[in-house]
Protein backbone atom coordinates (compact mmCIF):
# COMPACT_ATOMS: atom_id res chain seq x y z
CA UNK A 1 0.00 0.00 0.00
CA UNK A 2 3.23 2.32 0.75
CA UNK A 3 6.67 2.11 1.05
CA UNK A 4 9.10 2.47 3.96
CA UNK A 5 11.90 4.57 1.78
CA UNK A 6 14.50 4.48 4.80
CA UNK A 7 15.21 3.96 8.73
CA UNK A 8 17.17 6.18 10.85
CA UNK A 9 18.79 5.17 14.08
CA UNK A 10 19.79 8.07 15.52
CA UNK A 11 21.57 8.67 18.95
CA UNK A 12 21.20 12.33 20.55
CA UNK A 13 23.02 14.88 19.49
CA UNK A 14 25.59 16.55 21.95
CA UNK A 15 24.40 19.70 22.69
CA UNK A 16 26.67 22.67 20.60
CA UNK A 17 27.98 24.34 24.14
CA UNK A 18 27.11 23.58 27.91
CA UNK A 19 24.06 24.95 29.25
CA UNK A 20 22.63 26.15 32.66
CA UNK A 21 19.40 27.31 33.93
CA UNK A 22 18.71 30.96 33.38
CA UNK A 23 17.44 34.04 31.98
CA UNK A 24 15.59 34.51 28.73
CA UNK A 25 15.53 37.27 26.57
CA UNK A 26 12.66 39.23 28.21
CA UNK A 27 14.21 40.06 31.34
CA UNK A 28 11.81 41.92 33.49
CA UNK A 29 8.86 39.58 33.00
CA UNK A 30 11.18 35.93 33.58
CA UNK A 31 12.36 38.41 37.09
CA UNK A 32 8.84 38.37 38.31
CA UNK A 33 8.24 34.94 37.43
CA UNK A 34 11.30 33.76 39.86
CA UNK A 35 10.40 35.85 42.34
CA UNK A 36 6.64 34.50 42.03
CA UNK A 37 8.20 31.20 41.61
CA UNK A 38 10.53 31.67 44.99
CA UNK A 39 7.51 32.90 46.83
CA UNK A 40 5.83 29.32 45.97
CA UNK A 41 8.82 27.59 47.14
CA UNK A 42 9.36 28.88 50.53
CA UNK A 43 5.48 28.29 50.82
CA UNK A 44 6.36 24.76 50.03
CA UNK A 45 9.69 24.48 52.34
CA UNK A 46 11.64 23.26 48.94
CA UNK A 47 15.21 24.76 49.12
CA UNK A 48 16.70 25.01 45.99
CA UNK A 49 15.64 26.80 42.51
CA UNK A 50 14.25 25.74 39.36
CA UNK A 51 15.65 23.65 36.97
CA UNK A 52 18.88 23.59 39.29
CA UNK A 53 18.00 20.49 41.84
CA UNK A 54 19.02 17.14 41.81
CA UNK A 55 18.28 15.44 38.17
CA UNK A 56 17.49 18.56 36.49
CA UNK A 57 18.81 18.91 32.73
CA UNK A 58 21.43 21.32 33.33
CA UNK A 59 23.61 20.54 29.41
CA UNK A 60 21.04 20.39 26.89
CA UNK A 61 20.84 22.21 24.12
CA UNK A 62 16.47 22.62 24.66
CA UNK A 63 17.81 24.74 28.12
CA UNK A 64 15.62 24.91 31.25
CA UNK A 65 14.59 27.93 31.66
CA UNK A 66 12.29 28.46 35.10
CA UNK A 67 8.88 26.51 36.51
CA UNK A 68 5.43 28.13 37.14
CA UNK A 69 3.70 26.23 40.06
CA UNK A 70 0.50 26.30 40.09
CA UNK A 71 -1.81 27.45 43.05
CA UNK A 72 -4.24 25.23 44.70
CA UNK A 73 -3.72 21.13 44.95
CA UNK A 74 -0.26 19.28 43.95
CA UNK A 75 -0.14 18.30 40.27
CA UNK A 76 -0.56 14.39 40.83
CA UNK A 77 -2.56 14.16 36.78
CA UNK A 78 -2.98 16.17 34.73
CA UNK A 79 -3.66 15.62 30.49
CA UNK A 80 -3.04 17.25 27.53
CA UNK A 81 -1.45 20.87 27.10
CA UNK A 82 -1.57 23.51 24.43
CA UNK A 83 -0.68 26.79 23.21
CA UNK A 84 -2.23 29.59 21.37
CA UNK A 85 0.35 31.98 20.21
CA UNK A 86 -1.81 34.70 18.95
CA UNK A 87 -3.34 35.03 22.34
CA UNK A 88 0.11 34.33 24.26
CA UNK A 89 -1.76 31.42 26.31
CA UNK A 90 -0.72 27.79 27.62
CA UNK A 91 -3.81 25.94 28.50
CA UNK A 92 -3.03 22.80 30.89
CA UNK A 93 -5.93 20.06 31.41
CA UNK A 94 -5.04 20.22 35.31
CA UNK A 95 -7.48 16.95 36.73
CA UNK A 96 -5.80 17.23 40.14
CA UNK A 97 -7.38 21.39 39.99
CA UNK A 98 -10.06 20.11 38.53
CA UNK A 99 -10.07 22.35 35.56
CA UNK A 100 -7.86 24.50 32.79
CA UNK A 101 -5.08 26.21 34.32
CA UNK A 102 -3.92 29.40 31.98
CA UNK A 103 -0.33 30.35 32.01
CA UNK A 104 0.64 33.59 30.12
CA UNK A 105 3.41 32.34 27.72
CA UNK A 106 5.50 35.92 27.15
CA UNK A 107 5.68 36.97 31.48
CA UNK A 108 5.47 33.04 32.40
CA UNK A 109 3.10 33.62 35.00
CA UNK A 110 -0.15 31.92 35.97
CA UNK A 111 -3.64 33.72 35.22
CA UNK A 112 -6.57 31.82 36.30
CA UNK A 113 -8.06 27.80 36.37
CA UNK A 114 -11.28 27.96 34.61
CA UNK A 115 -12.77 24.99 36.98
CA UNK A 116 -16.27 22.60 36.52
CA UNK A 117 -15.08 19.55 35.51
CA UNK A 118 -15.07 15.93 37.64
CA UNK A 119 -11.25 16.13 38.65
CA UNK A 120 -9.31 12.89 39.85
CA UNK A 121 -11.66 10.06 40.08
CA UNK A 122 -9.83 6.90 41.87
CA UNK A 123 -9.84 3.55 40.73
CA UNK A 124 -10.67 0.65 43.64
CA UNK A 125 -6.76 0.70 44.11
CA UNK A 126 -6.26 4.12 44.89
CA UNK A 127 -4.79 4.77 41.61
CA UNK A 128 -5.78 7.88 39.20
CA UNK A 129 -8.95 6.41 36.89
CA UNK A 130 -7.58 7.92 33.84
CA UNK A 131 -10.91 6.97 31.69
CA UNK A 132 -13.29 8.87 33.83
CA UNK A 133 -11.27 11.40 34.98
CA UNK A 134 -11.00 15.21 33.52
CA UNK A 135 -10.25 17.43 32.11
CA UNK A 136 -8.63 15.31 29.32
CA UNK A 137 -8.10 16.86 25.35
CA UNK A 138 -8.14 20.59 25.18
CA UNK A 139 -7.47 22.59 22.09
CA UNK A 140 -8.80 26.25 20.97
CA UNK A 141 -8.90 28.70 18.40
CA UNK A 142 -9.17 32.41 19.06
CA UNK A 143 -11.85 33.36 21.99
CA UNK A 144 -13.05 29.80 21.92
CA UNK A 145 -11.30 27.15 24.12
CA UNK A 146 -12.70 23.09 23.62
CA UNK A 147 -12.13 20.92 26.75
CA UNK A 148 -13.02 17.14 27.10
CA UNK A 149 -14.19 15.78 30.83
CA UNK A 150 -14.44 12.09 32.10
CA UNK A 151 -18.17 12.15 31.88
CA UNK A 152 -18.42 12.05 27.93
CA UNK A 153 -19.03 15.84 27.49
CA UNK A 154 -17.26 18.61 25.97
CA UNK A 155 -17.15 22.03 27.57
CA UNK A 156 -17.05 25.15 25.36
CA UNK A 157 -14.94 27.84 26.65
CA UNK A 158 -15.06 31.72 26.14
CA UNK A 159 -11.75 32.91 26.88
CA UNK A 160 -12.49 36.36 26.92
CA UNK A 161 -15.19 35.86 29.70
CA UNK A 162 -14.97 35.74 33.53
CA UNK A 163 -13.76 32.23 35.00
CA UNK A 164 -17.10 32.17 37.04
CA UNK A 165 -19.23 32.48 33.40
CA UNK A 166 -16.49 31.27 30.86
CA UNK A 167 -18.40 27.59 30.17
CA UNK A 168 -20.92 28.92 27.64
CA UNK A 169 -22.40 24.94 26.53
CA UNK A 170 -21.62 21.41 28.20
CA UNK A 171 -22.21 18.67 25.48
CA UNK A 172 -22.71 15.52 25.56
CA UNK A 173 -21.47 12.86 23.44
CA UNK A 174 -23.70 9.55 24.75
CA UNK A 175 -20.77 7.51 26.32
CA UNK A 176 -20.46 7.05 30.00
CA UNK A 177 -16.04 7.62 29.78
CA UNK A 178 -13.77 10.53 29.00
CA UNK A 179 -13.79 12.97 25.80
CA UNK A 180 -10.48 12.95 25.12
CA UNK A 181 -8.29 14.29 22.67
CA UNK A 182 -9.54 16.64 19.78
CA UNK A 183 -8.54 18.50 16.77
CA UNK A 184 -9.76 21.95 15.35
CA UNK A 185 -9.68 22.46 11.57
CA UNK A 186 -7.28 25.89 10.55
CA UNK A 187 -10.30 28.12 10.57
CA UNK A 188 -11.77 26.89 13.70
CA UNK A 189 -15.17 25.49 12.19
CA UNK A 190 -14.99 22.24 12.92
CA UNK A 191 -14.06 19.94 15.62
CA UNK A 192 -13.46 16.48 16.11
CA UNK A 193 -12.93 14.76 19.61
CA UNK A 194 -12.52 11.25 20.88
CA UNK A 195 -13.65 9.01 22.82
CA UNK A 196 -10.90 6.46 23.31
CA UNK A 197 -12.04 4.83 26.36
CA UNK A 198 -15.46 3.79 24.99
CA UNK A 199 -15.45 -0.25 23.67
CA UNK A 200 -16.01 0.33 20.82
CA UNK A 201 -13.84 3.91 20.61
CA UNK A 202 -15.86 6.90 18.07
CA UNK A 203 -14.93 9.92 17.38
CA UNK A 204 -17.19 12.82 17.39
CA UNK A 205 -17.33 15.83 14.73
CA UNK A 206 -18.87 19.04 16.29
CA UNK A 207 -19.63 22.14 14.42
CA UNK A 208 -17.50 24.54 16.30
CA UNK A 209 -17.41 27.82 16.92
CA UNK A 210 -14.81 29.26 14.43
CA UNK A 211 -14.72 33.14 15.10
CA UNK A 212 -18.02 33.45 16.40
CA UNK A 213 -18.66 36.05 19.23
CA UNK A 214 -21.01 33.46 21.08
CA UNK A 215 -21.20 29.70 20.96
CA UNK A 216 -23.82 27.64 19.50
CA UNK A 217 -21.66 24.38 18.54
CA UNK A 218 -23.87 21.46 17.54
CA UNK A 219 -23.19 17.63 16.72
CA UNK A 220 -22.60 16.71 13.30
CA UNK A 221 -21.66 13.02 13.01
CA UNK A 222 -20.98 10.12 15.06
CA UNK A 223 -17.24 8.06 14.00
CA UNK A 224 -16.78 4.80 14.74
CA UNK A 225 -14.29 2.25 12.89
CA UNK A 226 -14.80 -0.64 11.13
CA UNK A 227 -15.54 -3.63 13.30
CA UNK A 228 -12.75 -5.51 10.54
CA UNK A 229 -10.34 -3.74 11.77
CA UNK A 230 -10.83 -2.03 15.39
CA UNK A 231 -13.26 -5.22 16.64
CA UNK A 232 -15.10 -4.16 20.02
CA UNK A 233 -15.25 -6.30 23.13
CA UNK A 234 -11.22 -5.91 23.63
CA UNK A 235 -10.72 -2.58 24.63
CA UNK A 236 -9.17 -1.16 21.62
CA UNK A 237 -9.09 2.83 21.34
CA UNK A 238 -8.60 5.97 18.79
CA UNK A 239 -6.35 8.90 20.05
CA UNK A 240 -5.17 11.79 18.92
CA UNK A 241 -6.66 13.47 15.94
CA UNK A 242 -4.96 16.67 14.11
CA UNK A 243 -6.27 18.50 10.94
CA UNK A 244 -3.83 18.45 7.66
CA UNK A 245 -4.79 22.08 5.85
CA UNK A 246 -2.60 21.48 2.29
CA UNK A 247 -5.14 17.35 2.01
CA UNK A 248 -8.27 19.05 4.14
CA UNK A 249 -8.17 15.87 6.37
CA UNK A 250 -8.44 14.86 9.80
CA UNK A 251 -5.68 12.41 10.67
CA UNK A 252 -6.56 10.07 13.33
CA UNK A 253 -4.13 7.93 15.31
CA UNK A 254 -5.08 4.26 16.14
CA UNK A 255 -2.70 2.56 18.75
CA UNK A 256 -3.65 -1.17 17.40
CA UNK A 257 -5.82 -2.15 14.54
CA UNK A 258 -6.62 -5.95 13.05
CA UNK A 259 -4.57 -7.93 10.58
CA UNK A 260 -1.70 -5.56 10.61
CA UNK A 261 0.18 -8.05 9.95
CA UNK A 262 -2.37 -11.00 8.89
CA UNK A 263 -2.81 -13.18 12.04
CA UNK A 264 -1.58 -10.77 14.75
CA UNK A 265 -3.17 -10.66 17.75
CA UNK A 266 -5.22 -7.84 19.00
CA UNK A 267 -6.36 -9.31 22.41
CA UNK A 268 -7.95 -11.93 21.12
CA UNK A 269 -5.43 -14.29 21.72
CA UNK A 270 -3.51 -14.54 25.48
CA UNK A 271 -0.08 -13.08 25.54
CA UNK A 272 1.57 -9.70 24.06
CA UNK A 273 -0.14 -7.18 21.55
CA UNK A 274 1.61 -8.16 17.87
CA UNK A 275 -0.52 -5.81 15.99
CA UNK A 276 0.43 -2.54 15.07
CA UNK A 277 -1.46 0.56 15.10
CA UNK A 278 -3.35 3.03 11.96
CA UNK A 279 -4.48 5.92 11.05
CA UNK A 280 -7.76 7.29 10.36
CA UNK A 281 -8.00 9.64 7.34
CA UNK A 282 -11.24 11.34 7.39
CA UNK A 283 -12.95 14.16 4.91
CA UNK A 284 -15.07 15.95 7.51
CA UNK A 285 -17.47 17.54 4.16
CA UNK A 286 -18.69 14.24 2.98
CA UNK A 287 -19.59 12.46 6.53
CA UNK A 288 -22.91 11.32 7.43
CA UNK A 289 -24.46 12.06 10.52
CA UNK A 290 -23.42 8.38 11.59
CA UNK A 291 -20.20 7.66 9.60
CA UNK A 292 -17.78 4.24 9.73
CA UNK A 293 -14.73 4.13 8.35
CA UNK A 294 -13.10 1.53 6.76
CA UNK A 295 -10.10 0.30 5.01
CA UNK A 296 -8.21 2.86 2.98
CA UNK A 297 -9.26 4.33 -0.28
CA UNK A 298 -6.32 6.02 -1.97
CA UNK A 299 -8.59 7.77 -4.79
CA UNK A 300 -10.26 9.50 -1.85
CA UNK A 301 -7.88 9.76 0.43
CA UNK A 302 -9.95 8.48 3.09
CA UNK A 303 -9.80 5.17 5.46
CA UNK A 304 -7.82 3.31 7.62
CA UNK A 305 -3.71 3.35 6.52
CA UNK A 306 -2.20 0.52 8.54
CA UNK A 307 0.97 1.31 9.71
CA UNK A 308 4.44 -0.34 10.57
CA UNK A 309 6.41 -0.71 13.55
CA UNK A 310 3.87 1.87 15.01
CA UNK A 311 1.20 1.97 17.78
CA UNK A 312 1.00 5.45 17.61
CA UNK A 313 -0.69 7.57 20.82
CA UNK A 314 -0.02 11.26 19.42
CA UNK A 315 -0.08 12.51 16.43
CA UNK A 316 1.05 16.02 14.88
CA UNK A 317 1.35 18.08 11.48
CA UNK A 318 4.89 19.76 10.44
CA UNK A 319 6.28 20.94 7.62
CA UNK A 320 5.63 19.28 3.88
CA UNK A 321 2.92 17.90 5.37
CA UNK A 322 4.90 15.33 7.11
CA UNK A 323 2.84 13.81 9.98
CA UNK A 324 4.67 12.34 13.47
CA UNK A 325 3.14 9.61 14.94
CA UNK A 326 3.89 9.03 18.66
CA UNK A 327 4.54 4.90 18.50
CA UNK A 328 5.03 3.58 22.19
CA UNK A 329 5.29 0.15 23.56
CA UNK A 330 2.33 0.63 26.05
CA UNK A 331 0.38 -0.70 22.61
CA UNK A 332 2.79 -2.95 20.86
CA UNK A 333 5.77 -4.25 22.77
CA UNK A 334 8.05 -3.97 19.68
CA UNK A 335 7.14 -0.71 18.33
CA UNK A 336 10.12 1.31 20.19
CA UNK A 337 10.57 4.23 17.54
CA UNK A 338 8.29 7.42 16.44
CA UNK A 339 7.05 7.47 13.00
CA UNK A 340 7.04 10.19 10.35
CA UNK A 341 4.42 9.80 7.27
CA UNK A 342 4.07 12.27 4.67
CA UNK A 343 -0.24 12.84 4.43
CA UNK A 344 -0.47 12.96 0.84
CA UNK A 345 2.25 10.30 -0.28
CA UNK A 346 2.31 8.23 2.85
CA UNK A 347 5.62 7.71 2.69
CA UNK A 348 7.37 6.92 6.02
CA UNK A 349 10.72 6.81 7.81
CA UNK A 350 11.22 6.14 11.01
CA UNK A 351 12.99 7.77 14.14
CA UNK A 352 15.47 5.73 16.67
CA UNK A 353 15.97 6.73 19.80
CA UNK A 354 12.75 8.09 21.38
CA UNK A 355 9.76 6.31 22.26
CA UNK A 356 6.75 5.76 24.42
CA UNK A 357 5.19 9.46 23.22
CA UNK A 358 1.62 10.72 24.06
CA UNK A 359 1.20 14.38 23.03
CA UNK A 360 3.60 15.09 19.98
CA UNK A 361 3.94 18.97 19.16
CA UNK A 362 5.30 21.06 16.18
CA UNK A 363 6.74 24.25 17.04
CA UNK A 364 7.24 26.58 13.87
CA UNK A 365 9.25 29.07 15.53
CA UNK A 366 12.50 26.29 15.57
CA UNK A 367 11.03 23.99 13.30
CA UNK A 368 11.38 20.80 15.50
CA UNK A 369 9.18 18.09 17.04
CA UNK A 370 8.52 18.00 20.81
CA UNK A 371 7.45 14.69 21.85
CA UNK A 372 5.96 13.70 26.00
CA UNK A 373 7.69 10.33 25.89
CA UNK A 374 6.43 8.49 29.17
CA UNK A 375 7.98 5.81 28.15
CA UNK A 376 10.75 6.52 26.68
CA UNK A 377 12.37 3.49 28.24
CA UNK A 378 10.72 1.46 25.55
CA UNK A 379 9.46 -0.96 27.56
CA UNK A 380 5.66 -1.14 27.60
CA UNK A 381 4.49 -1.64 31.50
CA UNK A 382 6.25 1.46 32.30
CA UNK A 383 9.85 2.99 33.23
CA UNK A 384 10.66 1.38 36.47
CA UNK A 385 13.80 3.85 36.96
CA UNK A 386 11.54 6.71 35.30
CA UNK A 387 12.49 6.70 31.62
CA UNK A 388 10.25 9.88 30.93
CA UNK A 389 11.59 12.27 28.22
CA UNK A 390 11.30 15.61 26.32
CA UNK A 391 12.04 14.60 23.00
CA UNK A 392 13.25 17.12 20.38
CA UNK A 393 13.45 16.19 16.83
CA UNK A 394 14.38 18.34 13.33
CA UNK A 395 11.42 18.63 11.85
CA UNK A 396 13.59 19.08 8.56
CA UNK A 397 15.96 15.98 8.72
CA UNK A 398 13.79 13.61 10.79
CA UNK A 399 16.72 13.39 13.12
CA UNK A 400 17.01 13.26 17.09
CA UNK A 401 18.72 16.11 18.68
CA UNK A 402 18.34 15.03 21.98
CA UNK A 403 16.17 13.65 24.58
CA UNK A 404 15.66 15.64 28.07
CA UNK A 405 14.60 13.77 31.50
CA UNK A 406 11.42 14.10 33.15
CA UNK A 407 9.61 13.71 35.91
CA UNK A 408 7.78 9.92 36.46
CA UNK A 409 4.64 9.77 33.96
CA UNK A 410 5.30 13.38 31.77
CA UNK A 411 3.44 12.63 28.83
CA UNK A 412 2.08 16.43 27.99
CA UNK A 413 4.55 19.00 26.04
CA UNK A 414 2.85 22.35 24.34
CA UNK A 415 5.48 24.92 22.70
CA UNK A 416 4.69 28.21 21.74
CA UNK A 417 6.08 29.73 18.20
CA UNK A 418 6.86 32.89 19.12
CA UNK A 419 8.89 32.69 21.99
CA UNK A 420 10.64 28.85 21.28
CA UNK A 421 9.30 28.49 24.91
CA UNK A 422 8.21 25.00 25.09
CA UNK A 423 6.00 23.95 28.26
CA UNK A 424 6.07 20.71 30.24
CA UNK A 425 4.30 19.49 33.64
CA UNK A 426 5.79 17.84 36.00
CA UNK A 427 3.75 15.86 38.78
CA UNK A 428 4.73 16.04 42.13
CA UNK A 429 6.89 13.71 44.36
CA UNK A 430 5.10 10.02 45.05
CA UNK A 431 5.46 11.42 49.03
CA UNK A 432 3.38 14.19 48.24
CA UNK A 433 0.52 12.75 45.94
CA UNK A 434 0.43 8.86 46.30
CA UNK A 435 0.02 6.58 43.09
CA UNK A 436 1.07 8.75 40.29
CA UNK A 437 3.66 11.55 41.66
CA UNK A 438 6.72 11.04 40.56
CA UNK A 439 9.09 8.28 41.53
CA UNK A 440 12.40 10.16 41.01
CA UNK A 441 14.23 13.04 41.82
CA UNK A 442 13.81 14.81 38.29
CA UNK A 443 10.27 16.81 38.74
CA UNK A 444 11.77 17.93 42.14
CA UNK A 445 14.59 19.33 40.90
CA UNK A 446 12.99 20.68 37.56
CA UNK A 447 10.37 22.30 40.08
CA UNK A 448 12.64 23.63 42.62
CA UNK A 449 10.14 21.85 44.97
CA UNK A 450 7.31 19.18 45.74
CA UNK A 451 4.18 20.62 44.25
CA UNK A 452 4.83 19.41 40.58
CA UNK A 453 4.61 22.29 38.21
CA UNK A 454 4.99 23.45 34.65
CA UNK A 455 8.74 23.34 33.84
CA UNK A 456 9.44 25.61 30.78
CA UNK A 457 12.41 24.98 28.30
CA UNK A 458 13.67 27.43 25.44
CA UNK A 459 15.67 26.94 22.69
CA UNK A 460 17.47 30.02 21.04
CA UNK A 461 16.65 29.96 17.26
CA UNK A 462 20.37 31.32 16.11
CA UNK A 463 18.53 34.04 13.76
CA UNK A 464 16.18 30.79 11.96
CA UNK A 465 13.08 32.68 10.89
CA UNK A 466 9.58 31.26 11.37
CA UNK A 467 7.76 28.29 9.45
CA UNK A 468 5.68 29.90 6.40
CA UNK A 469 5.59 26.95 4.65
CA UNK A 470 6.20 28.00 1.17
CA UNK A 471 7.11 24.49 -0.22
CA UNK A 472 4.22 22.52 1.13
CA UNK A 473 2.40 23.12 -1.85
CA UNK A 474 4.65 20.43 -3.46
CA UNK A 475 3.10 17.73 -1.60
CA UNK A 476 6.03 16.34 0.35
CA UNK A 477 9.79 15.35 -0.17
CA UNK A 478 9.59 11.68 -0.21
Amino acid sequence: MFAKLFSSVSPALPPSRPRHCGSGRRAAPLAISLLLGAASMAASGAAQAACAGAGAPTDTDTRCLTAIVIPGLPLRSFDISWVNPERGEYYLADRSNAGIDVIDTRTLTFKRTIGGFVGVKLNGTGAVNNNISGPDGVTSHGRWLYAGDGNSTLRVIDLDAPAASATKQVLSTGGTTRVDEMALTADGGMLLAANNAEDPPYGTLFDANGDRGSSAVTQLSHITIDAAIVPPGFGLSIEQPIWEPKTARFYVSIPVIAGNPAGCNYGQLPGNITCHGGMAVIDPNVLPSTAVIGAFDATSNTGVVPLAACGPNGISVGPHGDLVLGCTPQNNPGDTTTEVINAKTKHFLNVGGITGSDEVWYNAGDRRFYTGSSRACGLAGGCPAGGAALGVINAETNLLIETIPQSFNSHSVAADSETNRIFVPQVAPVAQVGSGGDTTTVGAGICGGIRGCIAVYVHDRDGHDRDHDDDDDRGGRW
